[in-house]
């Protein structure tokens, strides 16, 4: 005899399924990195995608050492430009800006260290830059850059202010802040597919035949028992699908290149054009429709065991992105 309890259709972990308030993506949690002080994230165009061929250096892998065949997703990272720098103070109420400068102003890093030599609790503060891209750069069709502010991670506060006095008012590539073979954490805003049923929003099965002599091959068998009586926020019903902003953990940075030639297929990529200047191949997929903005940050919880060298790549397909 059959049973007659089954898995629930689509995860209830993402409800409500609305609409993201705006197209680029924000970042709530950030990891905490010791060492010298450095940006903990960057933000990218997505192109599209196509596949390389590469030696499989993952370690206790059925393939190691072999050459194997796995998917990217191509980023146009153009450079980020710092524009400001803020400073953050833990309160009991949460966090207060304690310090703030722009690269129009005239930069007197002079009192925020003096601030911090009479406080003693470097620990109490958080520095972040004010950043926008440069989409001139890239083939992206907007005169108004985004704006992003990226935290500084690092262990002295020192060492975050001199970086700040280097770095504002310049341009920094993301060369500066990953490294090949280094995993990210990939922020984005999915794919808007507008109002959808419940087949396609939840994954709900279809009615069988003797069950849709009404003529409803695509609702919900019930709404709900009788008690409570009222229809519950887990039955699958129609409603707004895609928008949404989703994070991908560890997400693997196969290639960074500087010269936007050697992947631009001839006719340019479907959809998107001609990548211009810097770019990172990711290895596997990305949220998003092309030409959205991705942001990406260090792992928040990196896979234990990570490879020692970059990836060798033998062969980048072209074949896949040509629009002629």
């Amino acid at each position: 005899m059959g049973s007659h309890s089954r898995p629930r259709r689509g995860s209830l972990a993402y409800s409500p399924r609305k609409r993201a308030r705006r197209p680029n993506a924000r970042i709530r949690s950030w990891p905490l990195l010791h060492g010298e002080a450095r940006l903990l994230g960057f933000v990218g165009y997505k192109a599209g995608m196509t596949h390389v061929v590469m030696v499989d250096d993952r370690p206790r892998s059925q393939t190691e050492g072999q050459e194997i065949s796995v998917p990217v997703t191509i980023l146009e990272t153009p450079p980020l430009h710092i524009s400001g720098v803020r400073v953050y103070q833990e309160d009991p109420y949460g966090k207060k800006i304690v310090y703030e400068c722009w690269e129009d102003k005239e930069k007197s890093f002079n009192r925020l260290e003096e601030m911090v030599e009479n406080l003693s609790m470097e620990n109490m503060y958080h520095m972040s830059f004010l950043c926008h891209t440069n989409p001139k750069l890239a083939n992206i069709p907007k005169k108004t850059p985004d704006t992003v502010e990226i935290p500084v991670g690092g262990d002295v506060f020192t060492d975050k202010i001199s970086l700040a006095e280097k770095l504002l008012g310049k341009n920094v590539k993301i060369e500066h802040v990953f490294r090949e073979g280094q995993f990210v954490d990939v922020t984005a805003v999915t794919k808007g597919k507008g109002v959808q049923g419940p087949v396609k929003r939840w994954g709900i099965k279809l009615a069988k035949r003797k069950h849709a002599r009404s003529g409803k091959l695509r609702h919900t068998g019930t709404l709900g028992p009788w008690s409570p009586p009222r229809v519950m926020w887990t039955v699958p019903q129609a409603g707004q699908t895609g928008y949404h902003q989703r994070t991908e953990y560890n997400k693997r940075i196969l290639k960074i290149g500087g010269n936007g030639d050697e992947i631009t297929p001839k006719g340019g990529i479907v959809g998107y054009g001609v990548i211009r200047g810097e770019y990172i191949l990711l290895h596997g997929s990305v949220p998003g429709p092309k030409k959205r903005l991705i942001r990406l940050r260090h792992p928040v919880r990196p896979p234990k065991h990570l490879p020692e060298k970059p990836p060798e790549i033998v062969y980048v397909s072209l074949a896949s992105q040509q629009g002629v």
